[in-house]
């Protein structure tokens, strides 16, 4: 349970101490998230070879059609327009496009990293 929630505050994956991100990011103004390239703490290198994140769009995919899943069926109950229901759909996979980029990173990074002792 300890490591989800490292994983959910963007904690190293080695030390579970160390921040991965220096900056969320603000999807409204259009600034990406800045990840650090080693661990503050204890120095792991994040990206441990050239594309290793390539992996990460796939998560990131699926996040985001799991997310318009969702979203599509409330509001389906609530919007009789197709086309605004398809707007919907659309802002919301936009606006979390930012936080999906973070926690597919995540999940990456921490199924391929065992934790430090």
């Amino acid at each position: 349970m300890a490591r989800i929630i490292s994983l959910l505050n963007c904690k190293c994956p080695k030390c579970e101490k160390g921040k991965v991100f220096s900056s969320k990011g603000f999807v409204l103004l259009g600034r990406m998230p800045i990840m650090n390239e080693n661990c503050p703490s204890c120095q792991h290198k994040f990206e441990m070879e050239t594309g290793f994140f390539f992996g990460a769009m796939f998560v990131s995919y699926a996040m985001a059609v799991a997310e318009a899943i969702v979203v599509f069926l409330i509001a389906f109950n609530f919007v009789k327009s197709s086309i605004l229901l398809v707007l919907i759909v659309a802002m919301v996979i936009l606006l979390m496009g930012f936080v999906n980029l973070r926690y597919s990173r995540m999940i990456w990074m921490y199924l391929f990293t065992k934790k430090s002792r």
